[in-house]
């Protein structure tokens, strides 16, 4: 159960109007490093936002009790750091520690870390994914936005997760839904050699099948390089993002 709550409290923090920062911690440690501070102070000089939230993490190790503390600890070692540097937070923050209680990365220095959210003052919410499918006709199709893997493989990220869910939440709530998900690639001049493109779609797929989806409700596909969004090869990484995504087709609703 307390898995289920993390799932959803991560996908409620995701959603919410604003900008994120993730800083990791070393081994059974909750002092801020050099590297999580500079990655701080670079992100507010730029930023001029509000912290709403910041939530804690940890690896895999050690009692359940003693990491709840320990991510606790780390959450509260960087709201003291925001605050010696004049950085805003509202009255109204909201801390919480996660201990070891959510999807692990198979990258253990992954698990250690921080998530602060900074609220844009001035900024219009962005378009959920549930409101997106929800104006979709069959045939119409909209990006998994923050579906992110492991460099050359189909292992979903951890940072992945709200997406995920919202999705299952989406399939649960729409039982006549039907998708396709589409996977794709960017950065190769020939085609996709080990057929990532289709091993990212069916990760998804097969998340959906584990949570209880109608397997007949679901398909998957890879596209490889064949339907990029800018001309490979990109000039940019964000032009190299913007064609290494995975798409949801609605198929019949």
């Amino acid at each position: 159960m307390r898995k289920i709550l993390s799932a959803i409290m991560l996908l409620a923090f995701v959603c919410a109007t604003g900008q994120r920062l993730e800083v990791y911690f070393e081994f059974d440690r909750d002092h801020i490093t050099e590297d999580a501070a500079t990655r701080i102070n670079n992100f507010v000089t730029a930023n001029d936002a509000a912290v709403s939230k910041i939530y804690g993490y940890c690896d895999w190790k050690g009692s359940n009790a003693y990491n709840d503390s320990l991510s606790m600890r780390r959450v509260d070692a960087v709201y003291r750091f925001l605050v010696s540097k004049g950085v805003k937070v509202r009255d109204d923050y909201e801390s919480k520690g996660f201990g070891e209680d959510f999807d692990q990365s198979p990258v253990q220095s992954e698990n250690r870390k921080v998530i602060i959210e900074f609220e844009r003052p001035s900024a219009q919410p962005e378009t959920t994914l549930t409101e997106a499918i929800r104006g979709l006709k069959p045939g119409d199709k909209v990006r998994l936005k923050n579906i992110n893997f492991h460099n050359n493989s189909a292992v979903i990220r951890t940072s992945s997760q709200p997406t995920l869910y919202e999705l299952l939440c989406i399939m649960e709530d729409n039982p006549t839904l039907k998708i396709e998900i589409q996977g794709h690639i960017c950065c190769q001049l020939r085609e996709d050699v080990n057929d990532t493109s289709t091993a990212r779609a069916r990760a998804i797929y097969n998340f959906l099948i584990r949570n209880k989806i109608n397997r007949k409700r679901l398909s998957y596909k890879g596209f490889g390089i064949s339907q990029p969004i800018h001309p490979i090869p990109e000039k940019s990484e964000a032009e190299a993002d913007e064609n290494r995504r995975v798409e949801v087709m609605v198929v019949d609703r």
